[in-house]
């Protein structure tokens, strides 16, 4: 059972890679700035984490000179720092980590949650927190559920594949600052474009544990994905 005392849980960082320039909209706008019930998908998002109490604040890696950005300093009184971030995700999520070098050791955790995930429940980075660091690090994730299916050169449904251990990635990721900078760098040397923080651990020898989080947790991708974010919200309300 996870512990309800909120002492035991340690306050962390969190950094959001947010660089990305939303290009299956077609917008002049990034994605991340599209308004959502109100707000733009990214402060929904960053209000999210900022409300969890053990979140102690919030690294957000922009795009250079992003002129969209609301210059925020602080959400619900816990601190909003900026990084330039890159091309890829990988990029801006070290930019993110080494801005917070002097402020953390390498063996102090650090989470990553999308830019794109604003329906996050505080329960599930909660249950990622108490159960991901005795276990050294750990994702939300879903039991893929559908059947599983393989396309040929044509676009036909060449083969169905079992769904057996197959889970789909989810955010916020919890990992050791340091062993997560090693693994990015590493990867990045290599030429590898890892998608997400889990990736480049495994490929560095760890095994991140899987953590259920609700199938809510969705990462608004499509234009369709927008009603989906919002009817999810209002629900909440």
């Amino acid at each position: 059972m996870p512990s309800t005392d909120p002492s035991a849980r340690p306050a962390l960082w969190c950094v959001v890679p947010a660089a990305g320039r939303g290009t299956r909209f077609r917008s002049a706008i990034p994605k991340q700035y599209l308004p959502l019930a109100g707000k733009s998908l990214l402060l929904h998002t960053l209000e999210r984490l900022a409300a969890h109490p053990h979140i102690a604040g919030l690294v957000v890696a922009l795009a250079p000179g992003d002129a969209h950005w609301p210059q925020l300093t602080q959400i619900a009184g816990k601190p909003v720092r900026i990084a330039d971030g890159g091309d890829e995700r990988a990029d801006s999520v070290l930019a993110g980590l080494h801005a917070l070098a002097r402020d953390l050791r390498a063996d102090d955790f650090v989470l990553v949650h999308d830019a794109a995930r604003p329906c996050v429940r505080a329960e599930d980075i909660s249950q990622l927190i108490e159960l991901g660091m005795p276990a050294g690090g750990a994702l939300l994730a879903a039991p893929l559920r559908d059947t599983l299916k393989r396309a040929d050169a044509d676009g036909r449904s060449a083969t169905t594949e079992s769904r057996e251990s197959r889970w789909r990635a989810l955010t916020p990721q919890l990992f050791r600052h340091g062993e997560l900078v090693a693994a990015l760098e590493s990867a990045r040397a290599a030429g590898i474009a890892v998608t997400d923080e889990a990736m480049a651990m495994e490929r560095a020898g760890h095994r991140p544990l899987l953590v259920e989080g609700a199938e809510s947790n969705i990462k608004v991708t499509t234009p369709a994905d927008f009603a989906l974010a919002e009817f999810l919200l209002a629900r909440e309300v």
